[in-house]
């Protein structure tokens, strides 16, 4: 009896602290490609921004009341310029650059978010009082400050810092149209040093805060044979001198900041890379000892945090969509971004109701230089997009589908050759672009699906065909997903449909679903 009590104490001790641990946070925070975060708290609520490079629109804003549940809000620009790159023209495109580490920052009630942009040449400045549904003004000039960050002093001087390795620091005009001609100068001629001498990636991804009247300044750095590592500096006064240690160095996370609740606790965000789902946000509990912010617990970085547990990332981060509109809706929800700029002359919710008409306006020679694909994230550790589409009203040499976005793309579609239609799938694995299968098509509705996997960085995609969604199958080979430098993030579904021989053809998607189940068993 007694044996038996134990056993039975022993399954609620365990059940207990499975409860307990299911209704907390846990690392990653959200499991998405959400970058170069930079966060502030405004009163009870916690604003957020992150690096979309090549999408538009751009600089998504996300918001949270309690640091782990998020949803975007809004985005910084609808399109950040105006070139060949960002309009995907004459073969050229922006992948991996358009904006970067962008910084967000609340001053005498008004919100400032900056990025930086290789593809314009420029630094630019969003401004807004109300950051959910006010309109947003726009400063911009040159040069390109690389990860910079924006610091309103207590004095009222504006101050500018950027920079790999050596970072530097200036002030900026009193309308933040520019750099202060004099001022500047170097703020620490090696940042990395606190890691080391044997370093891959110069420190920068700078940001920079006051606590208690001491500067903290916030940065990244990866040494040869190592991982990348939070580095932090501190000072009295904002000229220096600076002091710097280690922060962080667990498991890769790193780059980011400090943010603090109402309660008076600390916590750091950070990001992680995790392969092809891309770089993902952690939240690492902060202590104060001796005027240091001491990151983790005992160094490392917990899997479970004291916070509310996540109701998930859907409808917040990504959502379905049955592109059924009521009349003062948005067009496109703002989980959707475009890759690169649209031509919004060439899609429509309205055209058909309950419809996302894709048309095609020119002739494109590859699926990556294909204006006009409609995207959201990927999630992990699994998820599943589906979409279903009418092919009706194609033209020969017309491409359309569901794709998995990255350079080693994957795309599951109907192809209309030689006067007859058919479903394919393509993958671009080793930087080539084949065509792995094809199934004759003799009807004008079809239902296409991709699954992802990227528990414990298994990274594979499954692309499946139905022609009744009842009963499906799988096409093609597995896709090997890989996170590529030249893309920079992580994969995305997305829908598409661009014209290789005439223009003029469309075709109609009815829906695209999103789940993070387990993949279906089939």
């Amino acid at each position: 009896m007694k044996n038996i009590y134990s056993f039975l104490v022993f399954i609620c001790v365990c059940s207990s602290n499975v409860f307990a641990q299911e209704n907390r946070a846990q690392n990653p925070i959200i499991f998405a490609d959400v970058p170069d975060l930079s966060m502030i708290r405004v009163g009870d609520n916690y604003y957020m921004s992150s690096t979309t490079m090549h999408m538009s629109p751009g600089v998504p804003i996300m918001k949270s009341n309690d640091l782990v549940n998020w949803h975007l809000i809004n985005y910084a620009y609808e399109t950040l310029g105006n070139n060949e790159e960002l309009n995907l023209e004459n073969g050229k495109n922006t992948y991996g650059r358009g904006s970067w580490a962008s910084c967000l920052r609340y001053h005498n009630n008004t919100f400032y978010v900056s990025t930086f942009s290789a593809t314009t040449g420029k630094t630019h400045i969003f401004t807004t009082k109300d950051l959910e549904n006010g309109s947003w003004n726009k400063i911009e000039f040159k040069p390109s400050y690389h990860d910079h960050t924006i610091f309103f002093d207590d004095n009222g001087t504006v101050y500018m810092i950027w920079g790999a390795g050596q970072l530097k620091i200036a002030e900026l005009k009193d309308d933040l149209s520019g750099v202060k001609n004099g001022t500047e100068r170097v703020l620490i001629e090696n940042a990395s040093a606190p890691a080391g001498d044997n370093i891959m990636l110069g420190a920068e991804g700078s940001q920079l805060f006051k606590v208690n009247g001491k500067y903290y300044l916030f940065n990244i750095t990866w040494p040869h044979d190592g991982m990348r590592t939070v580095i932090i500096h501190r000072a009295d006064d904002i000229t220096g001198p600076w002091e710097g240690r280690i922060g962080l160095q667990d498991l890769g996370v790193a780059q980011g900041g400090l943010i603090d609740t109402p309660d008076g606790r600390w916590f750091a965000y950070l990001f992680r890379d995790y392969g092809a789902v891309g770089r993902i946000p952690y939240l690492v509990p902060v202590k104060w000892e001796e005027g240091w912010p001491v990151l983790g617990e005992e160094g490392k970085v917990p899997e479970y945090l004291d916070l509310p547990a996540s109701e998930g990332l859907m409808p917040g981060i990504v959502a379905s969509d049955n592109f059924e509109r009521r009349k003062n809706d948005k067009a496109l929800p703002l989980v959707w971004q475009w890759n690169h700029n649209p031509d919004n002359s060439l899609w429509s919710v309205k055209e058909r109701k309950g419809y996302l008409r894709l048309k095609t306006g020119r002739i494109d020679t590859s699926f990556v230089q294909a204006k006009n694909t409609l995207t959201q994230r990927t999630i992990g550790p699994q998820s599943t997009g589906s979409t279903s589409l009418d092919v009706s009203n194609m033209k020969e040499g017309d491409f359309a589908g569901l794709c998995l976005l990255q350079k080693e793309f994957g795309l599951v579609g109907v192809k209309f050759e030689n006067g007859t239609k058919k479903i394919v799938m393509v993958s671009a694995v080793d930087h080539t672009s084949k065509e792995l299968e094809s199934v004759p098509l003799n009807q004008n509705h079809v239902y296409l699906k991709a699954e992802c996997n990227f528990k414990d960085k298994t990274d594979t995609a499954r692309f499946y065909y139905s022609l009744d969604r009842e009963k499906w199958t799988a096409i093609g080979s597995p896709l090997k997903m890989t996170y590529t430098l030249p893309h920079f993030m992580g994969y995305r579904f997305g829908l598409f449909n661009y014209a290789t021989k005439n223009v003029g053809g469309f075709v109609d998607f009815d829906y695209f679903l999103i789940s993070d189940n387990k993949l279906d068993k089939r």
